[in-house]
């Protein structure tokens, strides 16, 4: 009891010096746009291994740019600016976001953030203010959501997905309304906004629209192995990656496998769970086929890791997206070589992908070439490069 009042007490105690900190962070805002600023593009501060593969595409592209975290996740820590470190005591966790706040004041002529927020996005009341310094400072932000960072679930049609986050993440309900305050707050302060995905559905507003922001560097996921002879009868290995099992439909998923097996189908189901990137790209090309999700609606980052490398997917994808998408002009309906998937598909199309190898080769090679159009660094680093001379950056 005493250690819960003591950080109840300095909660308060850190709100009162951040209300103090107001006025300072405007003036010190406004003085910073005199700076001589080194880096085009600061990426962060949500440890993301997209935003690693966006760095390389903004690179491509002739503008300099850097990443930095103050925490990182099992996934990756390529990072260029990584503060985990500091978090090992209290005085030093609570300077980290003042600490990458003012580098980004005095470093970055931009900034790509998700909607969380910026280096502020922690506080409790600074956040509030943080696009109006980044305006102060005469710094570009540039806004993309990468999931509960928007998922305002009120505004979702998807009523399976409220079921699922609510099995996954009970405690996300006490999160909905500071979602839904900082998507309003950089969708109306940010200089440039982007969505994609199911993203849509909580956004109400965007400047740039692609089918997912995600980019991947087709030259570190690229296959290295010479694709098997096919093989009607021999064993089909499937692999899944589940980093929220509900959302994800993993329980449906091997329940379909086991009831295959049962029928006589030589199938294998590898699932992994936090794990590393390269642990990952590891087991993808050890595989004939992916599973991905079967809620949400649409791919996103593991999809496109097999993809990359000639893999074919499973993936639930919504016809109302692909019909948006398809409409505005993002995409060609037949373009899509993702393995269309529900929930209540997921027998029926395993059985179809044991006794159709050949096809899945075929689809395996049409899934690179999707990825490539549409994901690849070059590609995603063009639409960035639209969006920083549309700022005159």
């Amino acid at each position: 009891m005493e250690i819960k009042r003591f950080l109840s007490q300095f909660k308060w105690v850190l709100a009162i010096l951040e209300v103090l900190l107001i006025i300072p962070c405007f003036v010190i805002s406004y003085l910073s746009r005199y700076s001589n600023r080194k880096i085009d593009v600061g990426l962060g501060p949500e440890p993301l291994i997209s935003n690693v593969y966006h760095k390389k595409a903004l690179i491509q592209n002739g503008y300099s740019a850097e990443t930095f975290v103050s925490e990182v996740y099992f996934i990756t820590d390529e990072f260029d600016i990584n503060l985990c470190r500091w978090r090992s005591n209290l005085l030093t966790a609570v300077l980290i976001p003042f600490y990458l706040f003012l580098r980004c004041l005095f470093r970055y002529r931009s900034l790509f953030i998700h909607f969380h927020g910026g280096p502020l996005w922690t506080t409790r009341i600074l956040d509030r203010f943080e696009p109006h310094f980044y305006r102060m400072a005469n710094i570009r932000v540039v806004v993309m959501p990468y999931g509960s960072d928007v998922q305002v679930l009120t505004r979702s049609k998807n009523l399976y997905f409220k079921h699922t986050v609510s099995i996954d993440y009970p405690n996300f309900r006490n999160y909905r309304r500071r979602v839904s305050n900082s998507v309003d707050r950089w969708t109306r302060h940010a200089d440039w906004v982007i969505s994609g995905c199911e993203w849509v559905d909580y956004m109400y507003h965007w400047d740039t629209l692609m089918l997912a922001h995600f980019s991947i560097d087709l030259d570190r996921w690229n296959p290295t192995k010479q694709e098997p002879g096919v093989d009607k009868t021999g064993k089909l290995r499937i692999l899944h990656a589940p980093n929220h099992d509900a959302i994800k439909g993993t329980k449906a998923l091997v329940d379909a496998v086991e009831t295959v097996k049962k029928e006589g189908l030589n199938i294998e189901l590898v699932l992994m769970r936090g794990v590393s990137n390269s642990e990952i790209q590891k087991a993808i090309e050890s595989v004939d086929l992916v599973a991905d999700q079967f809620v949400i609606g649409w791919y996103a980052m593991f999809a496109m890791e097999a993809m990359a490398m000639k893999k074919p997917v499973l993936c639930y994808l919504r016809e109302d997206l692909i019909d948006l998408y398809v409409k505005a002009g993002l995409v060609r309906r037949e373009e899509i070589p993702v393995i269309n998937t529900n929930l209540l598909e997921i027998e029926e199309k395993i059985r179809w992908a044991f006794s159709h190898r050949e096809e899945l080769i075929k689809i395996g090679e049409r899934s690179r070439e999707f990825v490539r159009d549409h994901h690849s660094t070059e590609r995603i680093g063009e639409v960035f490069k639209n969006i920083l001379t549309s700022l005159r950056l």
